[in-house]
């Protein structure tokens, strides 16, 4: 499986509804299991973004179908970043020429 980071900031719609938000991480969680992606850590951060999730995907198609359902709630704008392990990055490492 690949992992992602997705960093995440609360649309005015998610900010009025801010007590809820703990609500809707569980029930991101669920619909994360749903589609075969695995929402491991969610992370509510101060600074440029709001919440932090680490995400374990099978494929990327199940993580975009994941992803456009959480926007499609309107709560919040994320941007997603594929994370290397060191396994990983040593593969990619031996193909630098």
């Amino acid at each position: 499986m690949a992992s992602y980071v997705v960093l995440s900031t609360f649309t005015e719609q998610g900010l009025r509804s801010i007590k809820q938000t703990t609500k809707r991480a569980e029930a991101a969680r669920s619909a994360a299991k749903e589609v075969g992606v695995t929402l491991r850590e969610i992370f509510w951060t101060q600074g440029q973004y709001d919440v932090v999730a680490i995400i374990d995907a099978p494929d990327e198609t199940s993580l975009t179908a994941f992803e456009l359902s959480l926007a499609s709630a309107g709560n919040v704008k994320s941007q997603t970043l594929r994370a290397f392990t060191k396994d990983e990055m040593e593969k990619i490492l031996s193909k630098v020429a």
